[in-house]
């Protein structure tokens, strides 16, 4: 077995700027299309409507310290289906404790920094559960769950590879950005076998400071030990943010799994 540790360091007065606003001030835009219907739930959800007929769902989670706001944007400006909503939810705010008890968004706590780290596993249950609700209302609009993709950034990845992992009911794929496996010692048992050979996208920066680059990696090798369908790609000089040309390899892994190509803008 794979033994590793996590570890996102988050240096002191460290600011979780959202990752594409960090690419976009190395001088890139992000590509736009006309703005979709948005609407934020009661459950401070943020949606983004289909503009046709709604034949897929995206569940995408943010990092730690963001909202689903700035990837609602991303999500509809750049990854753009006309039947498929998108669905960003914005975590409850929580202690870090390794950010001095700092209140801020996030999925899970995140303990320790040490070669043998504890994992906030209460926390990361609690919003695997949360996710897999999520997929249910999805589910209860009448969308089946093989049409139902869930993905994340950072924190929000490493709850989307869990959960979908986890999921009882077939999904259609899992996006994990710069992102890890959490618990990652007990999940081969915990994999469900509707989802043990689902499509995952990986994607992290070689020049990642906060989530280690290795530890993308080794979640990556460990997760196909089960299933050989994860696909890792690795960016040069990329750091805890997004890129353009990640963009398009997500673009690429949706266009695959998303059997009615005519849902395509």
């Amino acid at each position: 077995m794979i033994i590793f540790s996590l570890f996102i360091l988050l240096p002191q007065g460290y600011n979780m700027l959202h990752p594409w606003k960090r690419f976009c001030n190395k001088g890139c835009m992000p590509p736009m299309t006309p703005l979709l219907k948005q609407s934020r739930t009661a459950s401070n959800h943020i949606v983004v409507h289909p503009k046709e007929q709604h034949k897929n769902s995206l569940i995408f989670l943010h990092g730690l310290g963001d909202t689903g706001h700035g990837w609602s944007d991303i999500l509809h400006n750049n990854l753009f289906y006309k039947n498929m909503k998108y669905v960003c939810p914005t975590a409850s705010e929580r202690s870090i404790t390794i950010n001095m008890g700092m209140r801020m968004p996030g999925w899970f706590d995140i303990i320790e920094i040490s070669k043998f780290a504890k994992e906030d596993e209460e926390g990361i249950k609690e919003s695997v559960d949360y996710l897999h609700s999520l997929i249910q209302e999805e589910e209860g609009e009448g969308i089946p769950s093989e049409k139902i993709i869930i993905g994340g950034f950072s924190q929000g990845g490493a709850i989307a590879l869990y959960a979908g992992l986890t999921y009882p009911r077939k999904l259609g794929g899992i996006i994990g950005l710069s992102c890890y496996l959490p618990l990652h010692k007990t999940i081969p048992n915990k994999v469900h076998e509707s989802n043990k050979h689902i499509p995952i996208l990986q994607c992290h920066g070689k020049a990642d400071q906060i989530v280690s680059y290795l530890f993308g990696v080794k979640s990556s090798e460990i997760i196909h030990t089960f299933n050989p369908n994860i696909k890792f790609i690795g960016y040069d000089n990329m750091e805890h943010s997004a890129s353009l040309e990640e963009i398009r390899d997500i673009k690429f892994f949706l266009n695959e799994i998303i059997i009615d190509k005519k849902d395509e803008v």
